[in-house]
């Protein structure tokens, strides 16, 4: 069974900056972090979970959401089977609980297209 672990999270002024991690263990024999697309999303109170960011199998590809483009950027490190998201410039409005979710396919933006999450990790931007 695949487990993700986020760490990272924390409180922040607006404006600072702040990178999470997400750390994977658990792969089957002749499964690695290599077979797996990577994802972030992120949940606030009352508001359904959305994507953030995506980063492609060989991490040659990254796709991010149009209010976090230009200040987040993901990326992986396959021989640490770890991705990060590096987070800019961020505002009150990206607070939030940050999810790194796997999976299978090529890549994927949607909650349902990810096969296994982590527990989450929360940010919070406040002055």
């Amino acid at each position: 069974q695949v487990q993700l672990v986020e760490s990272g999270g924390g409180l922040v002024q607006p404006g600072g900056s702040l990178r999470l991690s997400c750390a994977a263990s658990g792969f089957h024999s002749g499964v690695n972090w290599t077979h797996y697309a990577i994802g972030w999303f992120r949940q606030a109170p009352g508001q359904e979970r959305e994507f953030v960011a995506a980063i492609s199998w060989s991490g040659g590809s990254t796709w991010y959401s149009k209010s976090v483009k230009g200040r987040f950027t993901i990326s992986k490190d396959n021989a640490a089977d770890t991705v990060y998201l590096q987070m800019n410039n961020l505002k009150p409005e990206d607070t939030a609980v940050y999810y790194c979710a796997a999976t299978k396919d090529p890549v994927a933006t949607e909650v349902g297209d990810y096969e296994h999450w982590g527990r989450g990790t929360q940010v919070t931007v406040s002055s």
